[in-house]
């Protein structure tokens, strides 16, 4: 990470891969005190990305399926994507290296093979701070990012609402304004995230709701999202760890007998 901070200064556009984000705590100190600030301290621009494979589903146990995005999300000078599809997959990053800041990306490991799509053009650019409706709908939001975003999909399908998508893929900084519009649509939410309740972006999304669009609430926000605990290393502790299509359905169900 030093080296890559060093390259950068100097102007080459550097790629760090960690392999896995848990291991992001190592060099957190120079992520959050060098790259976040040099741009604001002394007017030098650190094009530098910064891939993190995250997420569970894999059995990698505590050490190796973390989804530690919430550590960044609030971070003045850094940028943070979690893409949720191939095209983002491709697009976010390219974008990632075009910004003259630090973007970390959050590339969720049991996507790498699970996600199938077209490639998509060379020249093809997700903009960086700009959520997407995935499926439009009238009765309720799930907000969510990453490995939500097909989960989401799916629980939408078996749902008896309309429920609407929206993929935030950039989740810091927040594309508050996508939240607040579909609010306004739907008025109720759900937010899905597979990081740890009290972590994550679901605390920045549901404070945004609280301060700017409460009057448009007909029923308490909702979370779904993992217990505050570590990733268990137990199979089928994991998969009762982690948001399934069946969960979202009945939190979906809960938030619609309001």
């Amino acid at each position: 990470m030093g080296a890559a901070i060093g390259a950068a200064w100097m102007g080459e556009r550097p790629i760090v891969e960690l392999q896995f984000a848990d291991f992001v705590t190592c060099p957190f100190d120079l992520i959050v005190t060098v790259a976040a600030k040099t741009h604001w301290r002394s007017g030098i621009a650190l094009p530098l990305v910064i891939r993190m494979p995250s997420g569970g589903g894999i059995r990698g146990g505590p050490f190796h399926a973390g989804s530690p995005e919430g550590w960044f999300v609030g971070q003045p000078g850094l940028k943070v994507v979690c893409p949720g599809t191939v095209e983002d997959a491709y697009g976010l990053l390219r974008a990632a290296i075009d910004d003259p800041d630090p973007v970390l990306v959050f590339e969720h490991k049991g996507l790498y093979r699970r996600l199938r799509a077209a490639s998509p053009p060379a020249g093809h650019r997700t903009p960086l701070g700009r959520a997407h409706v995935a499926r439009a709908g009238a009765d309720a939001t799930v907000v969510t990012y990453g490995s939500g975003v097909q989960l989401a999909l799916d629980a939408a399908e078996r749902s008896t609402a309309d429920v609407e998508v929206l993929d935030l893929r950039t989740v810091w900084p927040l594309d508050e304004a996508a939240v607040l519009e579909s609010l306004e649509k739907t008025s109720r939410l759900l937010v899905l995230q597979e990081a740890a309740r009290s972590t994550g972006v679901a605390g920045l999304v549901l404070s945004l709701v609280a301060r700017r669009g409460f009057e448009l609430l007909d029923a308490p926000p909702a979370l779904r999202a993992p217990p505050d605990t570590p990733v268990p290393f137990a199979p089928e502790l994991e998969d009762a760890y982690l948001p399934t299509v069946d969960s979202t359905v009945a939190e979906l169900e809960r938030l619609l007998a309001y």
